[in-house]
């Protein structure tokens, strides 16, 4: 079974060809490396992983470069754990509404709670226009 170590405290100008250099008399041909980069810039964002295929194999790389001065910054070096999965909780919008907050912040169409408030006034360059549709809308069911 094969073990993943984090690697942090790594440049911001790192490849992952420099990383796995700097771990391969170490890790040999069966490791692997991955440098997490940014979407936007492409830049290390600090912190890489890097798989071994034993667990002495894995102490033996924590205590060999764990605190090692790679490029001005003292690495790093862990076992990496599982990242756990973040549930859907419900969050509190500023507006006392509530939706239903996905993973990484982002929000889907189709599970957030539409709720109609009182309090809630219509846009001021919409109004007269909501009001016909209102009269309007009333006028039908009243036929």
């Amino acid at each position: 079974m094969s073990i993943r170590l984090y690697v942090g405290n790594l440049p911001k100008e790192l490849d992952r060809k420099e990383l796995e250099a700097l771990f391969a008399s170490d890790i040999g041909e069966a490791g692997s490396t991955k440098v997490v980069t940014d979407r936007k810039t492409g830049k290390c964002r600090g912190f890489g992983f890097v798989t071994v295929e034993t667990s002495e194999l894995a102490d033996q790389v924590i205590e060999k470069f764990n605190g090692h001065v790679f490029k001005d910054s003292p690495l790093k070096i862990e076992i990496a754990t599982p990242r756990e999965k973040e549930e859907s909780k419900p969050v509190e919008a500023p507006s006392g509404k509530r939706n239903n907050a996905k993973a990484k912040g982002r929000r889907d169409s189709s599970s957030v709670e539409r709720t109609a408030s009182t309090e809630t006034q219509p846009d001021p360059r919409w109004a007269q226009e909501l009001e016909k549709l209102k009269e309007m809308l009333l006028a039908q069911a009243t036929n």
